[in-house]
């Protein structure tokens, strides 16, 4: 049975829970956008060793935080890029959502995950998507795997919360707006250029 998984960022400021969901989409991806925003936030232990980030997709609406919510910093690469969630306080990443709150999910970065490997298996169950592998680090890439079944899993997940209505309950955005809680910041041409140039 999938459980409750504790979020915290790294000094402990930010704060939350994350009720059971399945089907999760545990998935790694080595894309060149992924790498950049750890690289940009100076958090190398967001990345494994070939450039990918674990990453967990669930519901925004599993999503709560206890704690220091007001920590919570958001960003895009591009003015047109996803939104990319950090801790202000330490710089832990967060998750990353699209701009638009009716397409409902957030997709969870390992770091601000209690626990290890074991852990994260027992609450979202194996990794199962493997994507962004042109990107990794290494002349050898890692094999991609369940790009469609993923997409199917993300699919379904945006599809229930729009005919639930569950949407509306996101804690990255406002939910009388639909704005984000906090405005992203874009990464300026020469901050975008350096967190590219670090992933080659």
């Amino acid at each position: 049975m999938p459980r409750s998984h504790n979020i915290r960022c790294r000094c402990g400021k930010v704060r939350g829970v994350l009720t059971p969901t399945r089907p999760a989409n545990r998935c790694v991806c080595y894309c060149d956008d992924c790498q950049a925003f750890a690289r940009h936030l100076k958090a190398p232990d967001a990345l494994n060793d070939r450039g990918g980030t674990e990453i967990i997709q669930v519901p925004p609406s599993n999503l709560t935080f206890t704690r220091g919510a007001e920590h919570l910093a958001c960003l895009r690469l591009t003015d047109t890029g996803m939104l990319r969630w950090y801790s202000a306080c330490c710089n832990t990443p967060i998750g990353n959502t699209p701009a638009n709150p009716r397409v409902s999910f957030v997709g969870l970065i390992h770091t601000c995950l209690l626990g290890d490997s074991q852990s994260r298996r027992a609450s979202f169950g194996p990794v199962t998507m493997v994507v962004g592998v042109k990107s990794a680090i290494g002349k050898v890439k890692p094999p991609s795997a369940g790009l469609v079944s993923g997409i199917a899993k993300t699919m379904a997940m945006i599809v229930k919360a729009r005919l639930s209505g569950a949407y509306r309950r996101n804690p990255f955005f406002n939910q009388e707006t639909g704005a984000a809680v906090v405005t992203p910041t874009v990464l300026s041409a020469s901050e975008l250029s350096a967190a590219r140039s670090a992933t080659e």
